[in-house]
């Protein structure tokens, strides 16, 4: 059987979001054998990435970087590289060498998209990585009074609790090879990363959303460990859930995936001084959902708390595979 016949064997996955939580999940899943398709947002409006997309008039590289290289299959020098970041340099300081050359590569390929495949076969990616849509949009937060936050990189440093997100425009249209890979998708596999401004506003681009809800793909939830102050104070797992849900208007999961390992008290204590505390795993409430819950020890703790790679992809690639023996059984 050749290479070719090989994926066309695999299980196809759409994963959605961005942020750190993403990248560190994608460098499990790429070592199972998975067809993967990761659909990431353009909401970024802060640091390096803000200033490219101000100074160039391109989505934001940040977020997509972070997925190609935990997808690229390269020496770990290399990946070092590209996400380094320069301190110094009047307009080099703060940017990461993987954006610029993100940037290079959107402008020598003509747009951002093909800019991404063409980096993606330099990096030998496995697997697709795809904006959720081709041009920026800006995130825009309601607030619970009412008040109106614009910008990504601002929503969480409010200190208000979040009513709502939109973007604009509203009507942004997605990616067609993004909304085609959710039509085919065999799995659909949702966080993890910053609940508002990683992961909702791919659900917020209409046709994006619409494909999901109307796909017969398994679909996958995967909970933050921690809340993230200014975005997630006091949530439980099922209040992640809901947010989702009420955003796009329709019940979407038919497994969540959280952790239920305990973490040490001196790292509940440092994570706390920050405003972030362990997500309340609240098994009643999802239940009700008719959703089936995952619980496992998914936490490392190195200098910060992590999904444990390795661990995660196991229940995710052994559900997604069970979804399939059923379906063909």
């Amino acid at each position: 059987m050749d290479n070719r016949q090989k994926m066309k064997d695999r299980p196809k996955i759409v994963v959605i979001g961005g942020g750190t939580g993403l990248s560190v999940m994608l460098r499990g899943l790429k070592e199972k054998p998975l067809d993967i398709t990761a659909i990431v947002t353009v909401a970024d409006d802060g640091g390096s990435s803000g200033i490219l997309r101000n100074e160039l008039q391109m989505p934001p590289p940040g977020d997509i970087r972070n997925v190609l290289m935990a997808l690229a299959d390269v020496e770990p020098l290399l990946t070092g590289l590209l996400q380094y970041r320069f301190n110094n340099g009047s307009g080099l300081a703060g940017h990461s060498l993987g954006n610029l050359m993100l940037a290079a590569m959107t402008d020598i390929a003509g747009d951002f998209v093909t800019g991404i495949k063409e980096l993606s076969k330099v990096l030998a990616v496995r697997g697709r990585v795809l904006p959720a849509a081709g041009e920026a949009i800006v995130l825009k937060a309601e607030m619970e009074d009412g008040s109106i936050v614009v910008g990504e990189s601002l929503i969480p440093k409010a200190g208000k609790s979040i009513r709502r997100v939109f973007i604009d425009p509203a009507h942004v249209e997605p990616l067609p090879e993004a909304v085609e890979a959710i039509r085919q998708a065999d799995a659909i596999l949702i966080g993890p990363g910053s609940l508002y401004t990683s992961i909702i506003p791919n659900l917020l681009v209409p046709k994006l959303a619409e494909a999901i809800i109307e796909s017969a793909a398994v679909k996958l939830f995967v909970c933050n460990v921690m809340t993230q102050p200014g975005e997630t104070d006091d949530y439980s797992v099922s209040d992640h859930m809901d947010a989702i849900e009420r955003h796009i208007g329709h019940q979407l999961f038919d497994y969540v995936i959280v952790n239920d390992g305990e973490i040490p008290p001196e790292v509940k204590s440092k994570y706390g001084e920050k405003g972030a505390h362990e997500v309340t795993l609240d098994f009643e409430e999802i239940n009700k959902r008719g959703c089936h819950v995952i619980a496992d020890k998914l936490v490392l703790f190195r200098t910060y708390l992590r999904h444990d790679a390795e661990r995660l992809s196991h229940h995710i690639y052994k559900l997604v595979e069970n979804w399939m023996l059923r379906k063909r059984g």
